[in-house]
C-alpha cells in the first residue's frame, strides 16, 4: 500500500519549514540513502534522505511551499508492483478508527546522516493534493500492547525471514523499523531492554513558541494612517524572538564588568602575524579572546556548566560558542575543545564556521551545545553592552571596542593604553557571583598576558 513521506523535524526548534527544492520527480525510483529534497529549517537548509526504497508516486507539496508543518505528508512512495492508481484507491479506502489516526507519525524518510536525524548535513543550494493515501497496514504490537512502527518494506522482509518485529529496535525516525534493521536482525534476536527501546525512539522536538503580546491587529491599529512596510517573520526570526524572550523571562541574569588593557596582546598579535604571514595565517583579536575564555573555563571548571532544568551539567571540554551576525538573525557556531587547539587552528575553524553560517550551511551539530558564548560588537564601534545568555549556557561575554584611554602606569605616572570593556552576563542558577568574578579574572589575566596562553 502507498506510504506517505512526511515533513521531518530537522532541528530541535523546527515546527514548520519551507520545502525549498525537490531533488526527485514523480516516477523516479529511490533507494535508502537517496536525497529527496532540500528543506529550509528555522536555521539552515538541510538535505532530506530516503529510508525505504520504492518509486515516487506523487508529490503532494510543491517546491517553494512555505510554512509546511512537521509531519505533513509531502509525497507518496510506491512499493514494487504498485502504480499511481493505487494512490487513488488508497485515498478512497475507509478512514481508520480514531485510535489509529495518530498512531504512526514517523516519516519513511530521514535527514541526511544517521537514522535519528542528528547527522543531517547542510544543502548546497532553494500544495497538498486533495487525494491523500491511506496509512500502511496496521503494525504488530509488543508484549505490552504498544504498537511497533515499521515501514512496509521492513514488514515484508520480516515476514519472509520469519522475524518478530516487536523484538527489533528501529533506527529510523522516532524508533521506526526500516529495511536495514530487519536485514541485520537474526531470528534468534531477543528483545532489547525497554529502556534502550525508549532511548532509541527520538521524541519530537519541542518547538519554540512565539512570545505573547499585543496582537498584530492591535499594534497595526495604533499606526492607522501612517505609512509602514510589513516585514514577514521567517523561521529564524521567530526562533530568535522566542529564545531571547525565554532567556530574559526565565534566566536570572547578573552582570560583571571589567576593563582589559590590550597593548601587550596587540603587540604580541602583530609579531605572530608577521611570522605567520608566509603560511597565509592572520590572527584576529577575537581568536585570542576565544582562546582566553576556553583556558579560563579550564582554570575555573565549576563555571564551565549549563542549566539542565532540574540539575547542572558541568562540561569537561571547553566548547565555546561565538555569535555570528547574518542577514535576518544570528548563529552561534561552537568551537569544540577550544582549549586544546592552537590559535591558528581556532582562527581557521572560526573563519570556516562564520562563512558557512552566513550562507546558512551549518548543520545543527555545529551550532548547538557549548557552555559559554562570546558576542563581540567592537568592530561596530560599540564601547560596551550587556549580552543576553543563550540557553542553556551558563554565561556569555560581551566584548566592546578597543579605545585609547588615559591610565595610571605601573610606576604611578599617567599614560595611555588600549582598553576594551567587557561584560560577563551570568546565569545565577549556574554560577554565583564570586565564581563568576573568578572566571572573569582568569579571562582578563589571559588577555593581558597573552604569552601565557601558549604555555
Amino acid at each position: 500500500m502507498p506510504t506517505e513521506i512526511l515533513m521531518p523535524a530537522l532541528s530541535p526548534t523546527m515546527e514548520e519549514g519551507t520545502l525549498a527544492k525537490w531533488l526527485v520527480k514523480e516516477g523516479d525510483s529511490v533507494a535508502s540513502g537517496d536525497l529527496l529534497a532540500e528543506i529550509e529549517t528555522d536555521k539552515a537548509t538541510m538535505e532530506f534522505e530516503a529510508v525505504d526504497e520504492g518509486t515516487i508516486g506523487k508529490i503532494l507539496i510543491e517546491a517553494g511551499s512555505e510554512g509546511v508543518k512537521v509531519n505533513t505528508p509531502i509525497a507518496v512512495l510506491l512499493e514494487e508492483g504498485e502504480s499511481a492508481d493505487d494512490i487513488d484507491s488508497a485515498a478512497s479506502a475507509p478512514a481508520p478508527k480514531a485510535d489509529e489516526k495518530s498512531d504512526e507519525k514517523a516519516s519513511n524518510a530521514k535527514p541526511a546522516g544517521n537514522g535519528n536525524g542528528g547527522g543531517a548535513k547542510p544543502a548546497t543550494g532553494g500544495g497538498a493534493s486533495d487525494a491523500a493515501p491511506a496509512k500502511a497496514p496496521a503494525a504488530p504490537t509488543d508484549d505490552k500492547g504498544n504498537r511497533v512502527f515499521a515501514s512496509p518494506l521492513a514488514r515484508r522482509i520480516a515476514a519472509q525471514k520469519g522475524l518478530d518485529l516487536s523484538q527489533i529496535t528501529g533506527s529510523g525516525p522516532r524508533g521506526r523499523i526500516v529495511k536495514a534493521d530487519v536485514e541485520a536482525a537474526k531470528p534468534t534476536e531477543t528483545a532489547a531492554p525497554a529502556a534502550a527501546k525508549e532511548q532509541a525512539k527520538e521524541q519530537p522536538a519541542k518547538s519554540a513558541a512565539m512570545p505573547t503580546g499585543a496582537s498584530a491587529d492591535t499594534v497595526a491599529a495604533m499606526y492607522e494612517g501612517r505609512e509602514y512596510d510589513e516585514v514577514k517573520l521567517d523561521g529564524m526570526r521567530k526562533t530568535v524572538a522566542a529564545r531571547l524572550t525565554e532567556a530574559k523571562q526565565t534566566i536570572p541574569h547578573f552582570y560583571l564588568r571589567r576593563e582589559i588593557r590590550m597593548d601587550a596582546l596587540m603587540k604580541f598579535r602583530a609579531d605572530l602575524n608577521k611570522q605567520l604571514e608566509a603560511r597565509g595565517v592572520k590572527l584576529s583579536v577575537n581568536d585570542f579572546i576565544i582562546k582566553a575564555c576556553a583556558l579560563a573555563l579550564q582554570a575555573v571548571p565549576d563555571a564551565n556548566a549549563v542549566w539542565a532544568g532540574d540539575r547542572i551539567l558541568r562540561l569537561r571540554p571547553s566548547d565555546v560558542a561565538v555569535a555570528v551576525a547574518i542577514e535576518g538573525g544570528l548563529f552561534t557556531p561552537v568551537l569544540k575543545d577550544a582549549e586544546m587547539k592552537s590559535l591558528s587552528a581556532l582562527s581557521a575553524e572560526m573563519k570556516d564556521l562564520a562563512t558557512r553560517a552566513r550562507d546558512r550551511k551549518l548543520s545543527p551539530g555545529e551550532y548547538q551545545g557549548g557552555s559559554f558564548a562570546i558576542s563581540n560588537l567592537g568592530m561596530y564601534g560599540i564601547d560596551n553592552f550587556d549580552a543576553v545568555i543563550n540557553p542553556p549556557h551558563g554565561a556569555i561575554l560581551a566584548v566592546g571596542a578597543g579605545v585609547k584611554k588615559p591610565v595610571v602606569g605601573a610606576d604611578g605616572e599617567l599614560t595611555t593604553a588600549t582598553v576594551i570593556s567587557v561584560t560577563l552576563s551570568v546565569d545565577h542558577r549556574v554560577i554565583d557571583g564570586a565564581l563568576g568574578a573568578e572566571l572573569l579574572q582568569k579571562i582578563v589575566e589571559n588577555l593581558e598576558n597573552p604569552m601565557v596562553m601558549l604555555a
